[in-house]
């Protein structure tokens, strides 16, 4: 069966092998029926013409597709279009542009680059790019079309309006448009605050109401002024590119008609009813002692006045109303007026009790003896019993009702003034308290002051003496008391029996201080206390104090050297007297701690001088101090004691005990290896080096830093390149020192700078157009934009230094046999296509430094193939 159309496809193939890529093309044709056998014809002659190619039906290279990532291509892609804008909006800083060829096979270069899709990056708002695309017939045409793609980011909004602006509750005036900044309107006094809910033209710009930031949009409570006064609303808007405008609305908010008070209180008293605003009539019951009141009205609305009586008054203010006599009615007048001047009366009674009766005592004390009978308001007569020696009373009246007065009469005699002065020993003083009631009724209630006669008690309550002992019986009038040889004076103290009798010990008070004069042979002395009574009567007591002679004890009962050992130890019971003692050269200094006696005393002589202290000092070593201890008795008679001390010669120890750096040592640490080394870091700047002595007592320098003796370590921080740092130390006892040696090795640093294609390997597509120069680039290619076709390019780098070797890192992997000639680094094996992150690290004999910044600029490594030859004629 025949069809009514035919396809052909014609195939365009090589008829020998060559260097250049060659492409299959595929053509379709679609024939009629009728015509088939002149296409056939057609076809014939194209096989036969040629030395054995075949021909080629060629189409006109164009775009098949035309995408961006981001933004809109306008006008919408067709083939035969060929310019193009894409329009980004302000917050999309970034576009990626993909191409298609209509014909598969056909090539794209996007800026002179053989790639299919490149992103545009636009770093501020109104910036703008262009690119051109040219797609290239790979057939036998050889026709290019060449297409222009503009990107453009749109820049900074000026709109700086409102689209609407409402307030609630109130009307704005005039009616809201955005070109006026100016309204106002207008709200009942009850109204605290409005809602501002401003809309913005552009949804990009920002707002602030009442100076507090806001969105478009959003409801917005402010607060108003008081009544009567005027709330400006500023609400800012500024636009994306920072220009501003400011509109305002400005409240008026309507005079206050509240007349109410928010308290009332009046002292003392309370009001009835309780205080309520609504409430305006009130009574107050007060005692009829109270002469005023004080009233305190406070206002609900501080936009409102008052008066009280008449008087203006301030909210809150106390005002001082005089009340009527006892028994009257007074009226207290509070007028509110609002703001709109409307009033309100509070009216407050003040109901004062007629005059009390009460003349009853509520208390009655006294401040000697005890009131017999115990005290009872209705018992008017009382007796207080008190001692021949007290000369006064004071008496404490309180009567039952604050409105009755007191008065206190003694002997007939009215008093003003507390105390009460009392008759004498033996009589009886008559005090007569008078309350008088507001009524002026009167009630006398009386107490009979009863003072004892006279005491003729003349007895010792006590007596001791201090030091000694007595056994004290009041009936027992002499005492012997014996005391210590070392005793020079005594303190006796006696007490009465009587509190009103008198005591004299000696001619003088108690207690008195007896001087029994210095130590020495047996002493008698006798002293006498005489007791006199209240009614003159005396008894004398005598105390013989006999002090014993002086003894002749002159053996110590301890001797130390503090941290140090006698030999022998000492012993009370030793026969000899004489000590040794042996101490180190550090000791330059030693205490004697050496105890007498009760009643003796030491002294020092130090090789043959005297000492006034028990701390030696002792000469340099080797060395011997001889000291002697006299101990002397109470009685005169001394004993010595010695101590010989040697102290030791000096140390010859010049050693170093430890020896630390902020690293490790190599070799470690000890005392009989000198020079050590310590590898850092190339980023390690300076190194801190630390020593301790063996001896403490050692001088040591730590570098410029000296360690002086008794100080057993040192430290210093140096650089790097102050290396190496010495260590000197010398032995206490003098001589040559020792130096230990720290050498300090650094490692390289990192590398800075990235590592960059050389232009000689970064190959470009040769100038081929008609009287232009093969040397050099073709308009779109470049020797600095990483895209090479040699697949062992070399790298320059900065040069490393002596003794730094430097080492190729591809995709973060170490190429070890990399080369460096020159300042030119290079891979050890060709790269294969494809693109590649470059770094590099420096080694030297320390170790290796992390890698270098990545060759990135103005794009990774990207090796590609041979890029293909200028058409041929």
């Amino acid at each position: 069966m025949i069809h009514p159309f035919i396809e052909f496809t014609l195939m365009n193939l090589p008829h020998h092998a060559s260097e250049e890529r060659d492409y299959i093309a595929m053509r379709t044709l679609t024939v009629v029926r009728p015509y088939l056998a002149a296409v056939s014809l057609v076809v014939i002659g194209l096989i036969a013409y040629g030395c054995g190619d075949s021909a080629t039906v060629s189409e006109p290279a164009a775009l098949g597709n035309l995408s961006v990532s981001d933004g809109t291509l306008e006008p919408p892609f067709t083939p035969a279009t060929t310019s193009y804008i894409v329009q980004l909006p302000i917050n999309i800083s970034s576009t990626t542009i993909t191409a298609s060829p209509q014909v598969a096979g056909d090539s794209i270069r996007i800026d002179n680059q053989a790639i299919t899709s490149q992103t545009i990056t636009l770093s501020s708002p109104g910036a703008e790019q262009s690119i051109t695309i040219v797609v290239t017939d790979t057939g036998t045409g050889g026709s290019s079309k060449s297409y222009t793609v503009q990107v453009k980011r749109a820049a900074l909004n000026g709109n700086n309006s409102l689209d609407s602006l409402g307030i609630s509750p109130g009307a704005l005036a005039p009616t809201f448009e955005a070109g006026v900044l100016r309204y106002t309107a207008s709200v009942a006094n009850g109204i605290g605050s409005v809602t501002i809910t401003p809309t913005l033209s552009d949804p990009v710009a920002t707002i602030t109401v009442n100076g507090q930031p806001a969105t478009s949009g959003q409801t917005r409570s402010i607060n108003l002024q008081g009544g009567g006064q005027i709330t400006t609303i500023p609400i800012t808007i500024t636009a994306q590119n920072g220009s501003t405008k400011t509109y305002e609305v400005s409240v008026s908010r309507g005079p206050s008609n509240n007349n109410n008070l928010q308290g009332l209180t009046i002292t003392p008293g309370t009001l009835d009813p309780s205080f309520r605003a609504n409430r305006t009539g009130y009574t107050v019951d007060v005692g009829s002692g109270v002469g005023s009141v004080t009233i305190a009205p406070r206002l609900q609305d501080t936009t409102a006045t008052m008066t009280v009586n008449g008087a203006i008054t301030n909210s809150g203010q106390a005002q001082t109303i005089t009340l009527n006599p006892a028994g009257q009615d007074t009226s207290i007048a509070v007028v509110v007026t609002a703001q709109n001047n409307t009033t309100k009366l509070y009216s407050v009674t003040v109901e004062r009790a007629a005059p009390d009766g009460n003349n009853n005592l509520q208390s009655l004390t006294v401040n000697r003896g005890t009131l017999v009978p115990t005290f009872g308001t209705n018992t008017r007569n009382y007796t207080v019993q008190v001692g021949s020696s007290i000369g006064n009373i004071t008496l404490a009246a309180e009567p039952q009702v604050s409105t009755s007065s007191l008065a206190i009469e003694a002997n007939g005699a009215l008093i003003n003034t507390q105390p009460i002065p009392l008759l004498g020993p033996g009589f009886t003083t008559v005090i007569k308290t008078r309350v008088t009631a507001q009524n002026r009724q009167v009630k006398e209630y009386t107490i009979n002051v009863v003072r004892a006669a006279l005491n003729g008690n003349n007895n010792l309550r006590s007596l001791t003496v201090s030091p000694g002992n007595l056994t004290f019986d009041p009936d027992d009038q002499d005492y012997n008391v014996s005391l210590l040889s070392n005793v020079t004076s005594v303190v006796i103290t006696a007490a009465p029996q009587d509190g009103n009798a008198r005591v004299t010990i000696n001619g003088q008070p108690s207690p008195s201080n007896i001087n029994l004069g210095a130590p020495g042979p047996e002493t008698r002395i006798t002293i006498p206390i005489i007791v006199t009574a209240q009614s003159n009567e005396t008894k004398t007591y005598n105390v013989t104090v006999i002090r014993a002679a002086l003894g002749g004890n002159n053996n110590l009962t301890s001797l130390t050297v503090p941290s140090h050992t006698l030999v022998p130890p000492f012993s009370q019971s030793r026969a000899r007297t004489d000590y040794d003692l042996s101490v180190i050269n550090s000791v330059d200094s030693i205490t004697v701690d050496a105890t007498p006696p009760t009643g003796a005393s030491v002294r020092f002589l130090v090789n043959g001088a005297a000492s006034s202290t028990n701390s030696i000092s002792l000469p340099p070593g080797p060395s011997t101090t001889e000291i002697e201890i006299f101990v002397r008795a109470p009685n005169g008679t001394e004993k010595p004691y010695s101590i010989t001390v040697d102290r030791a010669a000096a140390s010859s120890d010049n050693n170093l005990s430890e020896l630390r750096v902020n690293g490790s040592l190599v070799p470690g640490f000890t005392q009989g290896t000198l020079d050590y080394t310590v590898n850092v870091a190339g980023s390690v700047n300076e190194v801190t080096v630390s020593a301790t002595k063996a001896d403490s007592n050692a001088t040591m320098a730590v570098g410029s830093v000296t360690v002086p003796p008794g100080t057993p370590m040192g430290q210093t921080t140096v650089p790097v390149s102050a290396s190496p740092i010495s260590i000197a130390v010398t032995a206490p006892g003098g001589g040559a020192p020792k130096t230990y040696t720290v050498t300090v090795r650094q490692g390289p640093p990192t590398p800075t700078v990235a590592p960059d294609l050389i232009e000689a390997d970064d190959s470009c597509e040769p100038d081929d157009t008609i009287g232009g120069d093969p040397t050099k680039c073709n308009t779109g290619t470049s020797k600095d934009d990483n895209v090479t076709n040699v697949t062992t390019p070399g790298f320059s780098i900065p040069s490393p230094g002596d003794g730094v070797t430097p080492k190729l890192y591809v995709d973060g992997v170490k190429d070890d046999n990399s080369t460096f000639t020159q300042g030119i680094l290079r891979r050890s094996t060709p790269f294969s296509v494809g693109t590649y992150s470059i770094t590099y690290t420096l080694t030297n004999a320390v170790g290796e430094s992390d890698q270098s910044p990545i060759m990135m600029t103005p794009q990774l490594l990207r090796i590609i193939s041979t890029p293909p030859p200028p058409p041929s004629g």
